[in-house]
């Protein structure tokens, strides 16, 4: 998403809303209606639910597969702002400042001879490419683009995208053009995207204006009917990011400029059902580990694990980098395992039992001019059950690097 200085903003004092109420009757009223707590707000000090773990231990063993670069020595940057896996996890796409949708077959990122010796947990050689050779076809995009995301129920057909010229837009990657555009943030920044697991049609954006819109394609115009608008900070400090709950709950979630995560209940958002307070710096990214336990991170280089039930802070894992950028943060749910980026160019990965990181694994230096300073600028596990993981990080000189784990028997 590229470097941004975030000064502290005033703490929120209310909320200002706005809800289609025909809408929300008719889309949500039949749908899965958890049991969820009331609405708390927490201190950092003295919320500990556990005692502090010992050193970190590392069951796995990380080694760099694949750097996909790019062969010009073009000053202009590339950074890579996001990184998705589609449903399958057989497709990447990247997007970022080059104003272009990258779309990758996992086995160009992964060759096949890398993958056997992953498999028999021998140790491969790092392969080296070229984004030309590598992505199976490319998209221009209109505007810089800071958000990634798959619809849920498209088949891996349509793909969501958040700009910086504050426009929504969707997709269709098999007739490689887009079909769908939202411009309802004036302008300003949209910082991420994504969309319900409950209705698919169903999207969320947050931007710099200081509010997260939801909106559904079906109704209203050309660029769908917002049917739920949310202010979480009366200062309207931007909202950094967005993310609906995957386990078929009516949560989503999204952190602030104002150093606060939210959660809201889709189904009332006349106020947010919790506010979780701990982080001393804008929160850039949330994320759902598992039905209940959500992670946040923040430029006070904090990632902090939430339960969900009852607002507890689990733990606040430190190690990495990060005062200024968005760096990326990406949960293995499968594997309990977190990996973020930092701004010393390298790729952390925690478990989700320690406070400590288990891994650090530099990003291959590419030399380019005006790139002396890179960091990680995105990060983005592939979600499958097994014994070896993949861990994708993009650099802010564009590089796309395939790091793969194994288990450590």
């Amino acid at each position: 998403m590229g470097a941004i200085d975030w000064s502290k903003s005033p703490k929120p004092s209310n909320t200002t809303i706005s809800l289609s109420f025909e809408w929300a009757m008719k889309n949500l009223s039949s749908g899965i209606h958890p049991t969820l707590p009331t609405k708390q707000t927490l201190k950092h000090q003295g919320d500990r639910l556990e005692i502090p773990s010992a050193a970190a231990r590392c069951e796995w063993d990380f080694s760099l597969s694949t750097v996909v670069s790019s062969s010009a020595n073009a000053a202009v940057s590339d950074a890579l702002g996001s990184i998705e896996f589609d449903p399958s996890n057989t497709v990447v796409a990247t997007g970022g400042i080059a104003r272009k949708i990258r779309i990758y077959s996992l086995n160009s990122l992964l060759p096949e001879d890398n993958i056997q010796l992953l498999t028999r947990g021998e140790q491969n050689d790092t392969a080296f490419l070229d984004h030309v050779n590598a992505c199976s076809f490319y998209i221009c995009t209109p505007a810089k683009l800071s958000s990634l995301r798959w619809r849920p129920g498209s088949g891996g057909r349509l793909l969501g995208s958040g700009d910086y010229d504050g426009v929504v837009m969707e997709y269709d990657l098999e007739r490689k053009l887009p079909v769908f555009e939202r411009d309802e943030h004036g302008g300003r920044r949209v910082w991420s995207v994504d969309y319900s697991h409950w209705d698919p049609f169903v999207g969320a954006s947050g931007s710099d204006d200081g509010t997260m819109q939801m909106w559904d394609p079906r109704c209203g115009g050309e660029g769908g009917e917002c049917v739920a608008k949310v202010q979480p900070a009366a200062a309207r400090s931007s909202v950094c990011c967005v993310e609906f709950s995957p386990f078929g709950d009516s949560l989503i979630a999204l952190g602030c400029a104002d150093r606060m995560a939210y959660a809201y209940d889709v189904r009332k958002m006349v106020e947010p059902l919790h506010v979780l307070e701990g982080h001393t710096k804008t929160v850039t990214y949330v994320r759902f580990l598992d039905a209940q336990t959500m992670v946040s991170a923040g430029t006070d280089g904090c990632l902090k694990l939430w339960n969900m039930s009852d607002c507890g802070l689990i733990r606040t894992c430190k190690g990495h980098v990060n005062s200024r950028s968005f760096v990326g943060l990406s949960v293995w749910r499968h594997g309990g395992l977190l990996g973020c980026g930092s701004e010393n160019n390298q790729v952390f990965v925690y478990d989700k039992r320690w406070d400590e990181p288990i891994c650090a694994r530099g990003l291959e230096p590419m030399a380019r001019p005006g790139f002396g300073h890179a960091f990680v600028s995105s990060v983005c596990w592939r979600q499958v059950q097994e014994d070896h993981c993949t861990l994708l990080a993009g650099g802010s000189d564009g590089v796309l690097q395939v790091f793969v784990g194994t288990k450590i028997s």
